[in-house]
């Protein structure tokens, strides 16, 4: 009887991985593992959500109470002695420090609206970061493009550090115009190109010698994709490198081609050695009209050209007004100065960008 119940226990086992293995019971297994997945991750987004919300309310009401009473002494009193309280009967979440940043995150974004939009996408870690900018745009930017980046909180702050706000065209514009393209993405996860292009940009990863020439920075890029899409940003695809254009019987070869999700758009990319010359306006403008005849999609915008050169000569690209046609160029540096320097650098540039656009406006008002 003994062996009977043995060799029935075999069968079974034996069965049953029978079963297990075949197809369709692997694919059912696979359907069910999806199902799983897909419940903790819509259980752990929920929990997310309210915790985020619960913060900012937390926040809120304890800035109003400070508020009240007018008193800034009161605060640090009141923080501490929630603190003490809370942590004992909910946890370290609740440390002094924390309470101070939900204070600080309800009274950075007043409007509960847009944190609850945000909340989709960002952690309270990410909002940490975030409210930690002295700069409201700033703190726009990078809330809004978080969002629709879909950036985790490493990315964050790696565009945090790599001063990504400070390399868009977004940051050379008038305040007004700025807080209108943050309006529009946040509004209608519309991407424009002052917010997509950059200037410089970042290619130290690529790791080229003091020498190289064009082929090999194309290499180089090609080798690294992710991380140059990364640097370009999120909704960037790679299409073609070496794109054949043919005119009139004539070759000609474009160094790289992107397609950007958001912005509908083919992006054209071409790699300069040295100083910026009119003549690659030229060649751009050439490579983006035989594009938008012939690669351009029914429901697409029309081609946008980039051209990344060691050195932007600016007063080259003010009087051939590149913009106008469609046409951005920016450096690259493969190799990073100093950040304090970097720093002075951009913030220049954008101090010039603002006088000029200043003159501009004047200008037209004079006419």
């Amino acid at each position: 009887m003994k062996k009977q119940s043995e060799k029935m226990e075999i069968v079974t086992v034996t069965n049953t991985q029978d079963m297990v293995s075949r197809p369709e019971t692997m694919a059912l297994l696979s359907d069910i593992r999806s199902l799983i997945e897909a419940a903790r991750m819509r259980v752990s987004t929920t929990a997310n959500v309210e915790m985020v919300l619960l913060y900012w309310h937390i926040g809120d009401c304890i800035l109003k109470d400070i508020l009240r009473m007018e008193r800034a002494d009161y605060g640090k009193q009141i923080v501490q002695t929630l603190s003490g309280k809370l942590i004992v009967e909910y946890g370290r979440g609740y440390s002094r420090t924390n309470l101070f940043h939900m204070i600080q995150f309800a009274e950075v974004f007043r409007n509960l609206k847009i944190v609850q939009t945000l909340t989709g996408q960002l952690g309270w870690s990410h909002f940490v970061q975030i409210i930690a900018l002295d700069d409201p745009l700033k703190r726009d930017f990078y809330a809004e493009m978080c969002r629709i980046e879909r950036w985790s909180t490493r990315t964050l702050h790696a565009k945090i550090q790599g001063m990504l706000y400070e390399r868009t065209a977004l940051s050379k514009k008038s305040e007004k115009l700025i807080k209108q393209d943050i309006t529009t993405l946040r509004e209608e996860d519309l991407m424009t190109p002052d917010l997509v292009f950059r200037d410089p940009y970042f290619l130290d990863f690529l790791g080229l010698s003091d020498s190289f020439s064009e082929h090999d920075l194309e290499c180089a890029i090609l080798r690294e994709l992710e991380r140059f899409l990364l640097e370009l940003g999120t909704d960037f695809t790679f299409a073609a490198r070496q794109k054949r254009i043919i005119i009139d019987n004539e070759d000609y070869y474009l160094d790289l081609l992107f397609y950007h999700r958001g912005m509908r758009r083919l992006v054209a990319i071409e790699l300069k050695l040295g100083k910026f010359q009119a003549q690659d306006k030229g060649q751009m403008e050439l490579y983006l009209r035989w594009l938008d005849r012939y690669e351009k999609r029914m429901g697409e915008e029309s081609p946008l050209g980039l051209i990344l050169c060691a050195e932007k000569t600016a007063e080259h690209v003010e009087l051939l007004q590149l913009e106008n046609t469609g046409i951005r160029v920016a450096e690259y540096l493969t190799e990073l100065p100093p950040r304090i320097l970097l720093e002075g650098k951009l913030h220049e540039a954008i101090r010039i960008a603002r006088e000029q656009i200043a003159v501009h406006d004047v200008k037209r008002l004079e006419e």
